[in-house]
């Protein structure tokens, strides 16, 4: 299974069975999900915390701490997964959506190698 060749669709689906198996659907409310993802996104930043770009890569090297940071990032991802089936939100759809209001907030012109805020571009725009 490769990121090339898998649909979100799938994915989600994948989810969906593995919960359903073990009966979690009782315990996956919209509230739960969302704690579940936050906590997961805290394991995946303690992997990067108090460390400096060098740190980071040198403990990347590492195959069982890179092992370590890919569980961390499947969790989250599964998390995303479980709630969008939850809410049942498309995702691909609420993405591009989401893209599209991001490049309004962050035109090429005003944003490119600049890593200010929208609000802050709209400034920088007006001085």
């Amino acid at each position: 299974m490769s990121d090339q060749n898998v649909a979100v669709a799938t994915l989600r689906e994948q989810v969906r069975e593995f919960v359903e198996e073990r009966d979690w659907n009782q315990f996956h409310s919209a509230k739960d999900l969302a704690i579940g993802l936050s906590i997961e996104a805290a394991e995946l930043l303690e992997h990067f915390r108090f460390k400096n770009d060098n740190e980071i890569e040198t403990r990347l090297l590492d195959p069982e701490i890179a092992t370590q940071i890919k569980h961390e990032l499947a969790d989250v991802f599964y998390f995303v997964l479980a709630l969008s089936n939850h809410l049942e939100i498309d995702l691909s759809q609420a993405f591009e959506e989401k893209l599209a209001i991001a490049a309004q907030k962050y035109p090429v012109e005003l944003a490119k190698g600049r890593n200010l805020k929208y609000t802050e571009l709209e400034q920088a725009k007006q001085t």
